[in-house]
């Protein structure tokens, strides 16, 4: 396996950065995508292996063009970066505020996922994991886990973003079904990272990270276009 090669985006910190870590310890070599040189180097230095720094701003056209031309073959992409720079309801959430979320949420992954689909298809067993969130299931928004219930509609802007990137998960698996490239969402549960400041509790993040890599290492026959909790059972759109 030490010929299998990631991207990991977001992986200086949170899930990503366990992620990556898990991926290395594997023997893969993994890119560790960083917005942030400074915090991106600690990152690598602390995965060690052949973990291998990639900055990339998936808001930034151009950084997401530079790293793309770097790799030339890539067997699994993890979209993990995200932001949630507000939690109001949609009442209380201005344009501008869902235009920052999605620009990372939902174009930056379509940015970057484009980009790489070349050295994706270079790939015999190629993959794609797409970092959402339980809290973007409109099933469980409505009926019945209470704790998404459509009497809290709070972070309007970051749920119905990751709720967007939950349909792309669907149409890319569909487009891209004939090229064995697996596409599956993630959602990782309440972890203890620094998504939203100053929002204390939540679980292990090396926890959901292992979600994520069981994704990534489905084997040919595994689900895509599919929607998972961190621990394997399937969340309803």
């Amino acid at each position: 396996m030490n010929d299998r090669t990631a991207l990991v985006t977001g992986a200086d910190k949170g899930i990503g950065f366990h992620v990556a870590r898990l991926l290395a310890e594997e023997g893969w070599t993994v890119h560790v995508g960083s917005r942030d040189t400074g915090r991106g180097e600690r990152a690598v230095l602390e995965i060690g292996g052949a973990a291998r720094l990639l900055v990339l701003d998936v808001t930034d056209p151009g950084s997401v063009e530079r790293a793309a031309a770097r790799i030339e073959r890539l067997d699994v992409l993890v979209n993990n970066a995200g932001v949630q720079p507000v939690t109001g309801p949609p009442a209380a959430t201005g344009v501008e505020d869902l235009r920052r979320t999605y620009e990372t949420n939902v174009f930056g992954v379509v940015a970057v996922t484009n980009a790489f689909l070349p050295a994706l298809r270079r790939s015999a067993h190629p993959r794609v994991v797409n970092v959402s969130s339980g809290t973007a299931s409109l099933t469980w928004s409505t009926h019945p886990n209470p704790q998404f219930a459509h009497g809290s509609p709070r972070s309007a802007a970051y749920r119905s973003s990751k709720a967007a990137l939950n349909a792309l998960t669907v149409f890319y698996a569909q487009e891209l079904a004939e090229d064995g490239i697996k596409v599956n969402a993630l959602a990782p549960g309440r972890r203890a990272t620094d998504l939203v400041p100053g929002i204390t509790g939540g679980g292990d993040p090396a926890e959901a990270a292992r979600g994520a890599v069981r994704l990534a290492l489905l084997p040919d026959d595994g689900p895509t276009g599919g929607f998972f909790s961190w621990d394997g059972t399937p969340v309803p759109w």
